[in-house]
């Protein structure tokens, strides 16, 4: 029985039969396809000039950028020197402004200096430069004390034996805290066996005993925190904190505001007439004179007059000036020794002191 199948493959086998004959007589004759040289043609050769024309721009290009690169590089050389000079040129400015800048005040100092004399010991140091001068009078004898404060600690104040009611020698307070100057400063009221700064005083920034409006021509003055001389009267504290006081004592009276002698109250133009006195006053460069004067005792017929001392200090170029404690409270102490006589025959124990440190 035939099956539909077997009858495909049947058929499939006759449709192939020649050209599987085609095939075996392929193979049994050995018959090859050989293809000839025209089969693969050779590419034209390419023109001599060819390479050397395309060569020739790109030389010429490497040439113009040497040249290019050389060029480029002078100039830098040239800006590199330029830059140097004006570098050196700039830095001789800046030497010679700095010195021209400093020149003013140099010329001003000698100015001031002159008048005084020439200094009989001078400290230099990073905080201050204290001098020390002998002043001759035509009725009496002294000493001033200029100081230039350069930086923070190189002055302050202190109580006596650093308390309220507390009192020492100016000498002890310089001695007890290393200074190399001391001056007395303000007032004092004795009570039960103590001895009180008199009215305003402010140490460190703070009141030692609350602030007290002016009264019987009494006035503050101190050193603020830009080591600037502060004073005047002051009617209420909200007068005074604008100034910023760092430091300062209260006494009487104004002797010059401005360079400008102040009036001086009668009884203290004539209680006593003439004393040993000390004063402290400003340049207006800041920097600060301390006068102190001598007198043979209390008895009021040596020493200077107030009025004495407004003239000398308008003459010294003073600014603003302030009468301090005097009489046997006038103590001026440089470099560990009394410069003053004082009047007392001895240094008296003080409420408030300046003290000056190198």
């Amino acid at each position: 029985m035939t099956t539909p199948l077997k009858l495909m493959n049947r058929t499939l086998l006759l449709a192939c039969a020649p050209f599987l004959g085609m095939l075996v007589w392929l193979l049994w004759a050995g018959f090859s396809l050989e293809l000839g040289s025209s089969a693969y043609p050779e590419a034209p050769p390419a023109p001599a000039s060819a390479s050397a024309e395309l060569g020739a721009p790109i030389a010429d290009k490497l040439d113009a950028s040497q040249e290019l690169a050389n060029v480029t590089a002078d100039k830098i050389r040239k800006t590199a020197w330029l830059y140097t000079e004006t570098g050196k040129q700039m830095q001789q400015l800046v030497t010679l402004a700095t010195a021209q800048s400093g020149r003013p005040g140099r010329i001003y100092d000698r100015r001031i200096t002159l008048a005084l004399g020439t200094p009989s010991k001078t400290v230099q140091s990073d905080k201050l430069r204290a001098q020390l001068f002998y002043v001759r009078a035509q009725h009496f004898k002294g000493y001033a004390l200029k100081v230039k404060l350069k930086e923070e600690g190189a002055m302050s104040m202190v109580l006596g034996e650093d308390r309220f009611g507390g009192a020492e020698t100016t000498l002890a307070a310089v001695k007890r805290y290393g200074a190399i100057a001391g001056v007395n400063a303000g007032g004092f009221a004795d009570q039960r066996g103590s001895r009180y700064p008199l009215s305003t005083t402010v140490m460190d920034g703070q009141y030692v005993n609350g602030f007290e409006p002016t009264f019987s021509n009494l006035f503050f003055v101190g050193v603020n925190k830009n080591r600037k001389l502060v004073g005047g009267n002051y009617t209420t504290q909200a007068e005074l904190d604008r100034d910023e006081p760092e430091f300062g004592a209260s006494f009487v009276p104004i002797l010059l505001k401005d360079g400008v002698s102040q009036t001086i109250p009668a009884k203290w133009a004539s209680s006593p007439k003439r004393a040993a006195r000390t004063v402290i006053a400003n340049y207006k460069d800041d920097q600060l004179l301390f006068l102190v004067t001598d007198a043979a005792d209390e008895s009021g017929r040596s020493g200077a007059t107030l009025g004495e001392l407004q003239l000398l200090l308008r003459r010294f170029g003073a600014q603003d000036a302030y009468n301090l404690d005097g009489g046997g409270s006038s103590s001026l102490i440089f470099d560990g020794r009394i410069v003053n006589a004082p009047s007392d025959g001895r240094l008296r124990k003080l409420a408030t002191h300046f003290l000056f440190f190198e």
